[in-house]
């Protein structure tokens, strides 16, 4: 029997065969991974125990629980002044499976949708899924890897639908200010584009960096679908709970795709979701704290070495060294730091050709691991 020729050309995850390759050594140090280094809250677990004991064991409505979606609904008015309600909101099983959904219900094949380059790496897949093609939007280390207009409308093109826009960004750590959002949003408009907003980071800033979601935007409401999740800012990335915030008719088609697909997400899990949005936010700012400290310790470790050159991000949990001064490709070096240091690190061009010469290197581990993984990254390459 033969297999489809779709799923043998489906795009492999360039993160995942780093990974995959760091699985035959021993004693590695993980600055690949994308995953929270923190636990779940103690009441975000009671609360998914709680909700399986008192019956939340069965079907749920196919665009979510309607206390999930109120608080969500909630959060949007109170954080962003977007004038939504649950007729706004859908549920997804989490981020990615928001924005595969967002694709699929705002293109048609043939389609094409710019996305700022280096980018997440499952946006191929989605691509690829959706049938849309993807036109990589260089965005440079000169301007701190922040969207801008002006590289949008240089890739413009018949066959654009829509944008896609991830701030703050993964794998880059930059926050697109405000002026640049707003610029992207009269593009949009200028246009009649759809806009995707991956922000599954939102929570996670620095020195000031400020989320200001497109959605916010004059004339954007009608044509943006923001996507996110609890994953990062409540360390649920396990839960797979994502959610969507849409015009009321692109909610309804999402609800149409997605009762042929999986039917509703998880009735616990978008119980834990909602403790989580309407529980106690301390242990968030504590979070936030925390990632502070190692993202300096990391980017002041990284600049010590021969070679290298890193920005410091501004939101998120990575970093983007630029490695131009090693002389080696970053798959070169990527693979060179996992054989003889244990160090598992991302190279740039598993973002996209724009991501070239860059590792994507990661402060999601306690710092004592970051310490001991520069030091020995140190050992073999040089300081300066």
């Amino acid at each position: 029997m033969q297999l489809s020729e779709r799923s043998k050309n489906y795009a492999f995850s360039g993160v995942r065969a780093v990974f995959e390759k760091a699985l035959q050594y021993k004693d590695t140090i993980n600055f690949g991974i994308g995953e929270p280094g923190f636990s779940t809250g103690q009441n975000v677990i009671d609360a998914t125990y709680a909700a399986m004991n008192n019956g939340a064991t069965k079907y749920v409505s196919n665009a979510g629980l309607q206390p999930l979606r109120v608080a969500i609904a909630n959060k949007y008015r109170k954080e962003q002044g977007l004038d939504c309600t649950t007729d706004n909101v859908h549920v997804f099983n989490g981020a990615t499976h928001a924005l595969l959904m967002a694709m699929l219900c705002t293109m048609d094949p043939g389609d094409e949708i710019l996305i700022p380059c280096p980018y997440y790496s499952a946006y191929i897949g989605m691509a690829d899924v959706a049938c849309v093609g993807i036109v990589d939007v260089p965005v440079y280390e000169k301007d701190r890897f922040h969207v801008k207009a002006a590289n949008l409308e240089k890739c413009l093109t018949p066959k654009t639908k829509a944008i896609l826009i991830n701030s703050p960004s993964n794998p880059l750590g930059s926050v697109t200010p405000p002026e640049d959002l707003k610029q992207i949003a009269e593009f949009a408009v200028a246009h009649d584009l759809w806009v995707i907003a991956d922000e599954p980071y939102e929570a996670l800033l620095y020195d000031g960096a400020k989320h200001v979601s497109l959605g916010s935007f004059p004339g954007m409401a009608e044509r943006t679908v923001i996507c996110n999740s609890v994953s990062k800012t409540y360390a649920m990335a396990g839960f797979r709970i994502g959610y969507c915030i849409a015009p009321k008719a692109l909610c309804d088609q999402c609800t149409r795709v997605q009762s042929s697909m999986i039917s509703s997400v998880s009735a616990p899990m978008q119980y834990a979701a909602l403790e989580a949005l309407t529980g106690p936010q301390d242990y968030v700012a504590e979070m936030v704290a925390e990632y502070d400290k190692r993202r300096k310790i990391m980017v002041e470790g990284l600049n010590r070495l021969k070679g290298f050159s890193c920005l410091y991000p501004e939101g998120a949990f990575y970093t983007f060294p630029n490695i131009a001064g090693t002389g080696m490709s970053d798959q070169e070096l990527a693979f060179y730091l996992l054989e003889k240091t244990g160090v598992v690190t991302v190279p740039g061009s598993a973002f996209g050709k724009y991501g070239e010469g860059y590792l994507r290197v990661s402060y999601c581990t306690e710092t004592e691991k970051i310490l001991e993984g520069l030091d020995r990254m140190a050992k073999l390459l040089g300081t300066k």
